[in-house]
Parts: C-alpha cells; sequence; structure tokens
C-alpha cells in the first residue's frame, strides 16, 4: 500500500493553519518527500508520521516557498541520530543550492548525495517504485513527478505444476525472477499472468497547462495539481506567472483520466478555496481542494 499525505497547500506564503508546498508519501518502509517548504517538519509531526526514514527529497525547482524549510528538516533529521544517506533530486544547479542553504545546517551526520535533472523526463528506481520527472512550463526551470508502484501478474500454481517446476522456485518466479536450474531455465512469463493495475500519483505545481502533463499523469489515482487561482477574474495573472487556475487543473485531470484530484498551491489571497469549486467540479466532478494533512491510503484494487 501506498501513504499519501499533502502536508502544505499554500503557495508564495505561509498562512495561520496553511503551511507551504509540501508532499509526503510512504511504501515499504521507505518515504519520499516532494518539495520542502517552511513549516514541513511540523506538517510531518502533526501528521503524526516520522521523517527519521525519509531517504529521498525531490525539489520542483528552486523558489523559497518550496525549499525554504530544507535546512531545519536535515538538522531534525541528524539531531534524530540518522546515518543513512539522504538523496535529493531536483533541477540543474540543485547542489549548488542546498550548500548554500546548508550554511545555517553545518555538521550533518549523514551524507547527501545529488541528482540533478537535466533531460525532459528522467526515470528512477527507488526502493520498490517507480519515480519519473517530467519538465512543466513556469518561469524558472520546474518539474513535476510521478510514483508508480507496478504489480506483477497473478501467479497461477496449477501452470507450475503442468510445467513441472518444483516448488522451491516458485516464490523467485512470482517476483519476477527468471530461475536457471539444473532442470532448465524457468521464466516467469511460465506462471504468471498479464502485467496488473498498480498504483500510480503524479504531483505537479507552478506551471500552465501542458501536454506533458496530462500524459505523465495519465490514469493517476491522485493528481495533485497547483490550483493558484480560483476566481475568475485572476487568469491573466495566472497565465502572466505561468500558474494555473481551479478550472485549468480540472481540464487537466479530465483529460489525463485521473481517478481523483487534488488542488494545491493556493494563492494567499484565495482564502476559502472550497467557494471556487462549482466550474471545476462542471469539468471534473471528482476534484477535491486539497487540505493540509489531506492524506489517502492506496492499495491494489484486486485481492490475490
Amino acid at each position: 500500500m501506498l501513504d499519501v499525505c499533502l502536508l502544505g497547500t499554500s503557495g508564495m506564503m505561509p498562512l495561520p493553519g496553511r503551511a507551504l508546498t509540501a508532499l509526503m508519501t510512504r511504501f515499504g518502509g521507505s518515504s519520499l518527500l516532494i518539495d520542502c517548504g517552511e513549516g514541513t517538519q511540523v506538517a510531518i509531526r502533526q501528521k503524526g508520521w516520522s521523517f527519521h526514514p525519509i531517504d529521498t527529497i525531490c525539489f520542483t525547482h528552486y523558489h523559497g516557498d518550496h525549499i525554504s524549510g530544507l535546512p531545519g528538516l536535515l538538522l531534525s533529521m541528524g539531531n534524530a541520530e540518522r546515518t543513512e544517506p539522504v538523496t535529493l533530486i531536483g533541477p540543474k544547479g540543485l547542489e549548488k543550492v542546498v550548500n548554500s542553504l546548508l550554511i545555517i545546517a553545518q555538521g550533518l551526520p549523514f551524507p547527501l548525495q545529488f541528482i540533478e535533472l537535466t533531460g525532459r523526463e528522467q526515470e528512477f528506481s527507488v526502493n520498490g517504485y517507480i519515480l519519473r520527472a517530467f519538465r512543466v512550463s513556469h518561469n524558472v526551470t520546474c518539474y513535476g513527478y510521478t510514483i508508480e508502484i507496478p504489480r506483477g501478474g497473478k501467479f497461477f500454481p496449477e501452470l507450475a505444476k503442468e510445467k513441472n517446476i518444483p516448488v522451491q522456485y516458485w516464490n523467485r518466479l512470482q517476483h519476477g525472477e527468471t530461475v536457471e536450474t539444473p532442470d532448465g531455465v524457468f521464466t516467469p512469463d511460465m506462471v504468471l499472468g498479464p502485467p496488473r493495475k498498480g498504483l500510480k500519483v503524479t504531483y505537479c505545481t507552478d506551471t500552465r497547462p501542458t501536454a506533458g502533463l496530462v500524459e505523465n499523469a495519465s490514469k493517476s489515482d491522485i493528481l495533485i495539481c497547483e490550483g493558484m487561482y480560483g476566481e475568475p477574474e485572476k487568469r491573466a495573472k495566472a497565465l502572466e506567472k505561468k500558474h494555473m487556475m481551479f478550472t485549468e487543473a480540472a481540464k487537466v485531470a479530465k483529460d489525463a483520466e485521473v481517478q481523483e484530484l487534488w488542488l494545491t498551491h493556493y494563492s494567499p489571497s484565495l482564502l476559502y478555496p472550497q467557494n471556487y469549486m462549482r466550474d471545476a467540479k462542471k469539468i471534473f466532478a471528482n476534484t477535491l481542494a486539497g487540505k493540509d494533512l489531506m492524506s489517502r491510503t492506496l492499495e491494489f484494487a484486486e485481492k490475490e
């Protein structure tokens, strides 16, 4: 199962009850953070989750509302006696930006590993899930991210018996491993059905709608997408600043055929996002106004 928590939903500046942008996920004992705005570590504590298992931190871009909470978070992780490395992923310039911030967070007891994004899309395998970064359209280099947990085909023991595959090899085949033995070579396709639907979450802030966003968000269980402005009169500002309206995010969700849309990264002038949901819901009915600490646990649809 995949735990998803929207830690902060504010863009530009924090507000009472609304921390700056951050998302945290948990899977198989590993935790991932996307963006780390001011207040992130407080939100993690409020949620009752631990920051100690965070092994990967991704950044969409380097505006302050997306990275200002990093020094404090890393210091707290160090004070919690973490010694394992932490991998940081972000656009070109990541190491320079982080090292500048670490002037106030020196002496960390764990190493930092840097992966700087250079292509339009890059994919990583991280602790059992697939992480994909994709370029979006903001006034600085900015990326969105998808988290996918693939699921192999169903194991059919009757096929294994028919093909005289010894029982001691079944588990390895079930986990996708090819087994070479004195009895022959056994491959997973001999005993597994077609791949089944896995889990997918897409996260994107600070962008205009793009074809790449629709493509990468396709069939997501949850699309967490910025809705900087809900008020129709703010459309010109959204175009100028390269942000999205609620209705534009809803159109992306509809075109990508996602299951659910969570809006986030609100303008500080937008105090009551729920008051502007009607038009977005007309476009994509399953649109939710994201709130700090909003969370969901996703599980595979089909039970074995």
